[in-house]
C-alpha cells in the first residue's frame, strides 16, 4: 500500500516502465522528438509522460484528479514542453481545437462505466492528428488481480481472483474486512467497468478504429520494477478467446483512425 501513497515514488517508477516498454511501442516509426505531440488521458501525476519529454516531445496530459495534476506540475517543475490540465475529458475546453501524433490512454478504460466508454472512445478520434495513433492499455478483467484488489489495506482483500465472486458476496467481503466504504464502492465501480479483450475489440471496431498491433502481457511489463519480475508476453497456448482473460495481466493496443 506504501507505494501507492508515495506519489514521487509512483511516479518515478511510471517513468521507469514508460522509458524501458513505452517509447518504443508507441512511437512505431514516429520521429520523438519537438515535432511530435504526445497526449496521456488520465495521466496521473505524468510518470508516462516523462520519458517523451526527456526526448523533446510536446506533452500534455489530462486528469480528472486536481491534486494529480498538482503533483504532475511540481514534478515537471522546470520541463517546458509539457502542460497539464485538471478537468473531465469529455466535456472540458482545454483541448478543444487541437490534435496530437500520439495519444495515450493507459489504465483508464477500465474505469469508466459501461454507458460512457463508447463516448469516450469516439471522443478520442478528434484529438487524433492525421497518421496519428493511439496507444491503450488494461488489464483484462479476469486475471488474478483485474479487480484492482491490490489496493486493499487487508490481506485477505487481496487475494487472486477475489473479485470474480458475486457482487453482493464480494462487497460483503470487503467490508467485513475492514475496507474502506469509500474503497470499497470504488472497487464496486471498477467490476461494473471491467474490461475484456473482446469487449475492447468490440468497442474499436464500433468506433471504426483500426488494430495496428496487440500485445498481450502474462507477465506486465510495469511488474518489472514493481516486483522484479521479467516481463512475458502471454504464450500462445493461453491466447484463447475468453480463456486469455485469466491470465493476461496486460493488454497492449496501438489503434488508428480506421477512416482515414
Amino acid at each position: 500500500m506504501s507505494r501507492y501513497k508515495d506519489r514521487r515514488q509512483y511516479f518515478d517508477e511510471l517513468a521507469e516502465s514508460s522509458r524501458a516498454f513505452f517509447l518504443d511501442y508507441a512511437a512505431r516509426g514516429k520521429a520523438l522528438d519537438s515535432s511530435c505531440r504526445v497526449l496521456e488521458i488520465g495521466c496521473g501525476e505524468g510518470g508516462n509522460l516523462l520519458p517523451f519529454a526527456e526526448l523533446g516531445c510536446q506533452v500534455t496530459g489530462t486528469d480528472l484528479a486536481a491534486g494529480k495534476i498538482e503533483n504532475a506540475r511540481l514534478f515537471f517543475e522546470g520541463i517546458v514542453n509539457a502542460e497539464f490540465f485538471a478537468e473531465n475529458f469529455i466535456d472540458g475546453e482545454s483541448l478543444r481545437g487541437r490534435s496530437f501524433d500520439l495519444i495515450i490512454i493507459h489504465d483508464v478504460i477500465e474505469h469508466i462505466e459501461p454507458e460512457y466508454k463508447l463516448e469516450f472512445m469516439s471522443k478520442v478520434r478528434g484529438l487524433l492528428a492525421p497518421d496519428g495513433l493511439m496507444f491503450w492499455a488494461f488489464p483484462a478483467w479476469k486475471m488474478p488481480f483485474g479487480g484492482h484488489q491490490q489496493i486493499c489495506s487487508s490481506k485477505w482483500s487481496r487475494l487472486p481472483w477475489l473479485h470474480l465472486l458475486p457482487a453482493r458476496l464480494y462487497r460483503h467481503l470487503l467490508l467485513a474486512r475492514g475496507e474502506n466504504p469509500a474503497q470499497v464502492e470504488e472497487l464496486m465501480s471498477i467490476r461494473r467497468s471491467r474490461m475484456s479483450v473482446e469487449s475492447f475489440e468490440k468497442l474499436a471496431s464500433s468506433c471504426s478504429y483500426g488494430i495496428v498491433d496487440r500485445t498481450l502481457w502474462l507477465i506486465n511489463p510495469h511488474y518489472r520494477v514493481k516486483f522484479g519480475l521479467r516481463p512475458l508476453r502471454l504464450p500462445f497456448f493461453l491466447n484463447i478467446p475468453w480463456l486469455r482473460n485469466f491470465f493476461c495481466t496486460s493488454c497492449f493496443y496501438l489503434l488508428k483512425d480506421g477512416n482515414k
